[in-house]
């Protein structure tokens, strides 16, 4: 019995701690790390910056000069509103803009998929594309909503390569006008809830985003889709919003960049994902230098700091905005001065019309 006696007072102690311990969740349990080393927390952009991926639904009627006040302390010049929907609310956004800052916003245009099987359907849509750059569009946003519920008029899932669609891609491909695309979620989203499941406290917070493969369909089905449309229309730019959810694979993106040479991408929402992985992701970004974008997705200026600083710093173990999106230490990149300017900026003035350049140095 003695030699059992430090093991009971052992199960005794950590039972009255226990007792006496607040409550906390996974969530709440959040240490500042005690690692002690160098940090550079830039709160602007070391150069000039334009956001690809932006949406700001009230344009038309917003009162700009408070957005503006905030875009110049992260030293954004230049945002980019995929929300510009179509028709008047093109023209409204346009009008404002002109108005008020006609140098710092670009807007792009939806489609309207309520109808898609209707006679003449595509033609009607490439023909509204056409009004609405016309009208000062300078790009087509594609929401995800295309592979996941949009449904054609006789109930049936349009797939992202629909060949119904085909006269839209081509249209933009003739006006020389980019489409921005997001086709399906983060892979775990599909996985089962379970330890295993990297996203789980993200899918525990926010149950609506968990899918299946019969809801709407399996990832590598979304994704398959979106990769034929690319090949199908080779002339026409597509920008794969959130790097065509392979953040986590460079690899595999690299190898998909190198098979489709009309495709640029973008990493809102996934700097997280990049910033787990600094050498690989300073190799990719490196390699890809020409064709990678600025996005952020979401209007909270705030945690733009923490793309800058994987973007710019050599920073070590630095955590992410937001546990439930991320809950692993971030690492910088480092990237040097010639790459940061083109991700920054040069590589959309390439690739998005109507920028004006004056607002940049070089």
């Amino acid at each position: 019995m003695k030699k059992y006696l430090p093991l009971l007072f052992t199960l005794v102690s950590l039972n009255a701690i226990a007792q006496t311990s607040p409550k906390m969740d996974f969530e709440k349990y959040n240490p500042p790390s005690t690692l002690v080393v160098p940090e550079h927390k830039p709160a602007k952009a070391k150069f000039p910056f334009i956001d690809v991926h932006n949406h700001q639904f009230g344009m038309p009627d917003m009162d700009l000069g408070k957005l503006v006040t905030e875009m110049d302390a992260l030293n954004m010049k230049v945002m980019v509103n995929l929300s510009g929907e179509s028709g008047d609310k093109i023209k409204r956004s346009v009008a404002n803009i002109k108005q008020n800052f006609p140098k710092r916003f670009i807007v792009f245009a939806n489609l309207d998929l309520k109808t898609v099987g209707s006679a003449g359907w595509g033609e009607q849509a490439a023909n509204q594309l056409a009004e609405d750059v016309k009208n000062g569009a300078s790009g087509l946003k594609i929401y995800k909503s295309l592979g996941f519920s949009v449904v054609d008029i006789d109930g049936k899932r349009v797939t992202v390569d629909d060949a119904r669609l085909d006269p839209v891609w081509k249209k933009a491909g003739e006006l020389k006008i980019p489409v921005l695309i997001h086709t399906a979620d983060p892979k775990p989203f599909w996985s089962p809830m379970d330890e295993n499941n990297e996203r789980w406290l993200e899918l525990a917070t926010h149950p609506r985003r968990k899918k299946t493969d019969t809801d709407p369909a399996p990832w590598d089905t979304l994704i398959a889709e979106q990769h034929r449309l690319f090949k199908k229309h080779p002339r026409t730019t597509f920008i794969a919003a959130h790097f065509g959810w392979y953040p986590n694979e460079l690899g595999k993106l690299s190898q998909l960049l190198d098979e489709m040479p009309n495709v640029v991408v973008e990493f809102g929402a996934v700097i997280a994902e990049l910033g787990r992985q600094p050498r690989m992701a300073k190799w990719f970004f490196t390699k890809y230098q020409d064709r990678i974008l600025f996005g952020k997705d979401s209007w909270v200026p705030s945690e733009y700091a923490t793309y800058f600083r994987v973007l710019e710093t050599e920073d070590e173990y630095f955590p992410y905005h937001k546990k439930y999106h991320a809950f692993w230490a971030m690492y910088g990149m480092g990237l040097p001065d010639n790459i940061l300017k083109k991700i920054y900026y040069k590589n959309a003035l390439r690739i998005i019309p109507n920028i004006d350049k004056t607002l940049f140095p070089d």
